[in-house]
C-alpha cells in the first residue's frame, strides 16, 4: 500500500466508525504495515504491581510508547547491513529504518522520532532543529525549496528547489540535518530537566560532545502500591545502527525498566550519564 492510500484508508476508517482523528498506521509511515500488537506497550511486559503511566491518546508520549518493534531476538544492525559487534545491550528493536549511511546515530535517531511524530501529524512548524554552528535548520524552509549552503562555519538558505511537502522530500530534510547536527548541537538546543523526579517520556539523557552520547525515555510505568517510577530508554549509536530498547545493566531483575531513583549516576550497557545531563524539548 502506498503512502497516499494508507491516507485514504485512515480517514475513510476515521468517518465510519466516528473514531478519534489518530490513525496508528499512519503515524509510523515509515512501514507498510503497522501491527499494534508488536509494540512496546503490547511487547515489553511491566514488572509486578506497575502499570503504565496514563498519556493524552496522540501525544508524543503516546506516539513513543506504540512505537513498532521488530521480531524477538531480531539483532541490531549497522547502517552496512553488519551486525553490531555487541549485541547484549539491547533488550528488543525498534522497527524504523536506518539509512544507507553512517548518518543516524544517536542524537540523529532521536531528531528523527521528533520529526516523524509532528510530520505524521502535519505539524510542519514544529520541526525545526539546530546545526552544531547554531543556526536553525527549518523544515518549512525546506519545503518552501529553500536549501542550506554550508560555508565553514556559516549558513545560507537559498530556493534552489520545488516546493516539496512530500514524505521523501522531509527524509532528504533529516539527511541534511543529520549531517550538520549531533549530541553538541542538540544538547544546547534542549532545556535541562533539574529534577529527576519530573522525568517524563520523550525526556532524553545527554552529554554533548565529539563524541557525545544520547538515549531517549520511550515509555513509563508506576507501581500501584508503593507509588515508585520505572522508565524505557531507547538509543542508537556510533556507527548508524538500528533504534533499540536498553537492557539495564545493574538490575537484572528489573530489566529494561530502570529505577527512577538511581542516584546521581545513570548506567546503561554503552555509555554511563549523570542526573543532571536530563533534559527536554
Amino acid at each position: 500500500m502506498n503512502y497516499f492510500s494508507k491516507y485514504i484508508v485512515c480517514i475513510f476508517f476515521v468517518f465510519a466508525i466516528n473514531a478519534p482523528l489518530f490513525c496508528r498506521s499512519n503515524a509510523y509511515i515509515w512501514l507498510e504495515q503497522y501491527d499494534s500488537a508488536q509494540t512496546i506497550v503490547n511487547r515489553i511486559p511491566l514488572p509486578d504491581r506497575y502499570k503504565r503511566l496514563k498519556v493524552d491518546t496522540g501525544s508524543f508520549e503516546d506516539w513513543l510508547r506504540n512505537l513498532p518493534l521488530k521480531e524477538h531476538n531480531s539483532p541490531v544492525f549497522l547502517y552496512n547491513d553488519e551486525k553490531k559487534s555487541n549485541q547484549s545491550a539491547h533488550f528488543r528493536v525498534v522497527d524504523i529504518d536506518i539509512g544507507e549511511n553512517d548518518l543516524q546515530q544517536c542524537a540523529d535517531a532521536i531528531i528523527r522520532l521528533r520529526a516523524e511524530y509532528f510530520w505524521s501529524n502535519g505539524e510542519y512548524d514544529d520541526i525545526h532543529f539546530n546545526f552544531t554552528n547554531g543556526d536553525n535548520a527549518e523544515y518549512r524552509k525546506w519545503i518552501d525549496g529553500n536549501r542550506p549552503i554550508v560555508d565553514g562555519d556559516k549558513v545560507k538558505w537559498k530556493k534552489t528547489a520545488a516546493v516539496d511537502s512530500s514524505y521523501y522530500g522531509f527524509k532528504d530534510y533529516l539527511t541534511k540535518v543529520f549531517m550538520f547536527a549531533g549530541s553538541y548541537s542538540l544538547s544546547r538546543e534542549l532545556e535541562p530537566v533539574p529534577n529527576i523526579d519530573e522525568i517524563r517520556i520523550g525526556d532524553i539523557f545527554i552529554e554533548g560532545g565529539f563524541p557525545g552520547h544520547a538515549v531517549i525515555v520511550v515509555d513509563m510505568a508506576i507501581d500501584t502500591v508503593l507509588g515508585d517510577k520505572v522508565f524505557l530508554l531507547a538509543q542508537s549509536f556510533m556507527p548508524a545502527q538500528d533504534v533499540h530498547i536498553l537492557k539495564n545493566p545493574m538490575d537484572s531483575e528489573l530489566s529494561p525498566w530502570y529505577d527512577i531513583e538511581f542516584g546521581d549516576t545513570l548506567y546503561t550497557p554503552e555509555w554511563i550519564f549523570n542526573k543532571r545531563d536530563l533534559k527536554r524539548f
